[in-house]
């Protein structure tokens, strides 16, 4: 089994390129849906989200008022470490009992989709690392289509390590370097980098 580590910037497309691969045969691990499982009503990590931070930060029918939890955590740092160490730890292990899932099933090519990859794991445990990236302003202009401020959109943008780090990571033995897929253009052209990527990747 070939375990890929998909990443990359708020708005640079990861997911996008993570429905292709999806598409072409893989098997998708979204820490994105993972977030969301742990933090279901009910759930330990909702709870102790709500002893952190208040009731305030929960919806009448009892699920999370995410954006008003992001509005939180983007304007307070200890708030957001806060936050990463209640609910990372149980995404975390919750992954990796799918990935073990994967491995027995036999699949082929694991991808897991982590916007957080080189913020919060070792980008060298896995097999490869994908890179999806734009530009600063690309993304900006993403996310404000989305619905968010220029002011709360550039917040969550500085939240993440900027993407010039993570293109020069070298990790492993022997060192590697992220494979990039540069998301500057239309859709056919992220398809066909996207492509040519699986096919790299394919054993």
């Amino acid at each position: 089994m070939i375990h890929v580590a998909l990443t990359g910037n708020v708005a640079a497309g990861k997911s996008t390129v993570a429905a292709l691969f999806r598409d072409w045969g893989a098997t998708v691990i979204d820490a994105d849906h993972l977030v969301r499982e742990v933090q279901a009503p009910g759930s330990p990590v909702l709870a102790a989200i709500a002893r952190r931070f208040g009731d305030h930060v929960l919806l009448p029918d009892g699920a999370l008022d995410r954006p008003r939890l992001r509005s939180i955590v983007l304007a307070d740092p200890a708030a957001r470490r806060d936050l990463e160490a209640l609910v990372h730890p149980a995404v975390q292990a919750r992954r990796l009992a799918l990935v073990e899932a994967a491995r027995a099933r036999g699949d082929r090519i694991v991808v897991s989709d982590i916007p957080l990859l080189f913020e919060v794991l070792d980008p060298s445990a896995f097999d490869a690392v994908v890179l999806v990236d734009a530009p600063e302003p690309v993304r900006l202009a993403r996310l404000q289509e989305r619905g968010l401020s220029e002011a709360e959109a550039r917040r969550l943008m500085l939240a993440q390590l900027p993407s010039a780090v993570k293109r020069a990571w070298r990790g492993g033995h022997p060192p590697r370097r992220p494979v990039v897929i540069d998301n500057d253009g239309d859709r056919d052209g992220l398809r066909t980098q996207a492509r040519s990527v699986w096919e790299a990747l394919r054993p």
